[in-house]
């Protein structure tokens, strides 16, 4: 057993108890009636990870664990609807979902936050910045993300098209489990040649989507596909990196990041080579190494 070494006003009691309380996972209110749930780990300037669709907070595992031990205060959540949050039947909108974030930051009267977004969650963030002036916030980063523009428009004319967005609804309506199945494949760039996580993990991915619920499922799907942030990101105002693979097949590089990086005058783009959408874990070494320079610099 490691010899611990207490101060000589600390007692053994007291110095367990600081070290239990560098972790807190609770339910924060941020609606009537609507819970997100939430962890809390380490000490130090804060990183509120924002997952994506249609995961949870747990998605975020192999970079939690780096920046706590590099002295970051780390917070996860789950977004409503998802993991172990209310599934409430509204309010799968980016406002409200941003409502949601800014509660949080709040609750836990957080300053100096870090906001990292992967895909979906990149609408949070911008949102934040548009719709509560980036309050607390001093940094942001973009991972993988539908950032600025998904849809297709006579001025987006490389967007996903009506048709193509309502396919992918009426899969998930009509059996949510087979989908997630495949998007899962996607999502990861699994193929026969290239096995880039095993077969347990990917089945533990899906596991995690399943558990949303299905009409959050759906709702949130309607709102990242159709959400314009061209203007928006125009209000980041802080220091931004954006990361994202050019083999993404979820969603595009050229459609999202490139245009994003075109954006944001304060930011720093960094494309990672044939890596595909879910790069938290295929990519995750080079992630959080990317993580900390820019959080440290």
């Amino acid at each position: 057993m490691e010899n611990i070494q207490l101060n000589k006003n600390e007692s053994t009691k007291d110095f367990f108890f600081s070290v239990k309380e560098q972790f807190t996972d609770k339910f924060i209110e941020t609606a009537p009636n609507v819970n997100l749930y939430v962890k809390d780990y380490g000490t130090g300037n804060p990183v509120i990870l924002i997952h994506g669709w249609p995961l949870s907070n747990e998605m975020w595992e192999y970079q939690i664990e780096n920046l706590v031990a590099n002295n970051f205060r780390v917070i996860t959540y789950d977004r409503r609807g998802f993991g172990k949050s209310s599934q409430p039947w509204n309010g799968y909108d980016y406002d409200t979902l941003t409502d949601d974030l800014k509660s949080i930051i709040d609750q836990l009267e957080l300053t100096n936050v870090t906001l990292v977004g992967f895909s979906m969650g990149g609408g949070e963030v911008v949102r934040y910045f548009s719709r509560h002036a980036g309050q607390n916030v001093s940094k942001a980063v973009l991972v993988s993300s539908i950032i600025p523009y998904l849809a297709q428009s006579e001025d987006n004319p490389q967007g996903r098209t009506k048709e193509k967005n309502e396919a992918t609804q009426q899969a998930i309506i009509e059996d949510r489990i087979a989908f997630l199945d495949q998007f899962g494949i996607n999502f990861f760039g699994v193929s026969d040649i290239n096995t880039v996580l095993s077969k347990p993990l990917l089945e533990y991915y899906r596991m995690l989507a399943s558990f949303a619920s299905p009409h959050g499922t759906t709702e949130c799907a309607k709102s990242f596909s159709s959400a314009d942030f061209r203007q928006e990101v125009l209000s980041m105002k802080v220091p931004t990196l954006i990361i994202h693979g050019n083999a993404d097949k979820i969603v595009p590089i050229e459609i999202s990041s490139e245009k994003t990086a075109q954006l944001i005058k304060n930011s720093k783009f960094i494309i990672y080579e044939d890596a595909p959408h879910g790069l938290f874990y295929t990519n995750k070494d080079k992630l959080n190494v990317d993580l900390l320079e820019f959080l440290n610099s």
